[in-house]
């Protein structure tokens, strides 16, 4: 099965930038589509963005001009860089992997333990 770590979280203020890395290890087949998602105190976990294994991409209307989701298919890494940061970005964000397992070839799902994003005003 898929592990995946995230890092590059932090504290930054406002207008500052970080940029998040996923890295997927371990058994598969392939990665299809890996997201970046996000969940503040007391919401529901959401969408940031999202990249099919052919650089598809899609992003919350929040994060659009500002946020810009890649990924490496050769090293199994996936990227979000955040720019322009604002107080309302502060979240746990959580990297997302679509895999086919190596033998059965299933679709499944695997979630990364998150990041911490402060951003102060």
């Amino acid at each position: 099965q898929v592990q995946l770590v995230e890092s590059g979280g932090g504290l930054v203020q406002a207008g500052g930038s970080l940029n998040l890395s996923c890295a997927a290890s371990g058994s598969f087949f392939r990665i299809n589509a890996m997201g970046w998602y996000r969940q503040a105190p007391g919401k529901q976990r959401g969408l940031v963005a999202v990249i099919t294994r052919d650089g598809n991409i899609d992003y919350a209307d929040s994060v659009k001009g500002r946020f810009t989701i890649s990924r490496d298919n050769a090293k199994n890494i996936m990227y979000l860089q955040m720019n322009s940061l604002k107080p309302e970005d502060t979240a746990v964000y959580y990297c997302n992997a679509n895999y086919l397992t190596i033998v059965t070839r299933i679709p499944t799902e695997r979630w990364g333990q998150g990041t911490q994003v402060t951003v102060s005003s």
